[in-house]
């Protein structure tokens, strides 16, 4: 019942070394980062050729290392490796569920906007037309958006569905996303675990649903550049350069402080609900998927025969 959910499953004539060395999730996992890492340096002698300051990046650029780079990983991993379609990133299911990302993420930040202004904690005073729209959505929107969906979703709670099952994949990919925050400029310990309960699980639950890195990576960077871009709130600590210039008062846990609002409980109170009726509609589908050794194989099924007649 659950194998239509998991993208990839050793072949059954692999040989030993090949089941512990190239396919189990470790090993997947790790050879992510090595194609990664590959991707990374190609692209930086590329860089280095066209005269590129690594310490001065463009948008463009920035949108090559930080979204190219993981995406050609991650291609490379399910061409060479897994050998099988890739799904998850489909172009026919762009447009659609992308779209739907984006409009779900616009308006799920909006609403976090909306109460704290009802509750007296954000304020406008005034606009910036001038806001670098363009950058902002190279780099805070698209290259956060596809480059940390195909690393945390695409290969860490993929994989690590596939081997442990949708529950601990939840808690892992989320435990690691809240934790590279972390580093943030303005990050608490209270930031980082907001985020990996408000985005780190929203996301693994809208990926558990959906099985589309699409509609992940639309709602990511339309979540970043609405914060950010639109409503003039710093993301995830970085300072934000917003169509409407604004400020925030009010108890850090209200106002999320100089983290941004999404280390503010209205933020983890939305999002949490969202991921609640996720979690509704997954348990209700049938679409949790056991660890590895609670499956079934799944037993060939037999060839339809005609009933035998009477006398015959």
């Amino acid at each position: 019942m659950h194998e239509d959910r998991i993208a990839f499953a050793t072949p059954a004539n692999a040989t030993t070394w090949k089941r512990r060395l190239v396919f189990s999730p470790v090993a997947r996992i790790v050879l992510f980062v090595l194609l990664f890492v590959a991707c990374t340096m190609v692209l930086g002698i590329v860089a280095g050729v066209a005269g590129v300051d690594r310490h001065a990046l463009s948008p463009v650029w920035q949108l090559v290392f930080r979204a190219v780079a993981p995406l050609a990983a991650y291609l490379l991993l399910v061409k060479l490796v897994e050998r099988r379609p890739v799904s998850e990133l489909s172009l026919r299911r762009l447009a659609p569920e992308g779209a739907l990302g984006l409009l779900a993420g616009a308006v799920l930040f909006s609403a976090v906007v909306g109460v704290l202004w009802l509750l007296g904690s954000y304020h406008v005073v005034g606009t910036n037309p001038d806001a670098e729209w363009l950058a902002a959505v190279l780099v805070v929107g698209l290259s956060a958006g596809i480059g940390e969906e195909i690393m945390f979703r695409g290969v860490l709670y993929r994989i690590v569905e596939e081997g442990l099952g949708s529950w601990a994949a939840l808690a892992v990919s989320a435990a690691f996303f809240g934790a590279v925050h972390l580093g943030n400029p303005g990050a608490t310990l209270w930031a980082g675990t907001a985020i990996a309960i408000e985005a780190g699980i929203l996301f693994g639950l809208v990926y558990l649903v959906t099985r589309s890195l699409w509609v992940c990576m639309g709602l990511h960077a339309a979540w970043n550049f609405m914060q950010g871009t639109v409503y003039g709130i710093p993301v995830s600590g970085t300072k934000a350069d917003g169509w409407l210039v604004s400020t925030r008062s009010g108890p850090d846990w209200l106002s999320g402080g100089v983290f941004g609002a999404e280390a503010s409980v209205v933020a983890l109170a939305l999002c949490s609900l969202v991921s609640a009726a996720l979690l509704v509609v997954a348990l209700r589908r049938g679409l949790i998927v056991p660890p590895s050794w609670r499956r079934q194989p799944v037993e060939p099924r037999a060839a339809s025969l005609p009933m035998p007649t009477p006398g015959s």
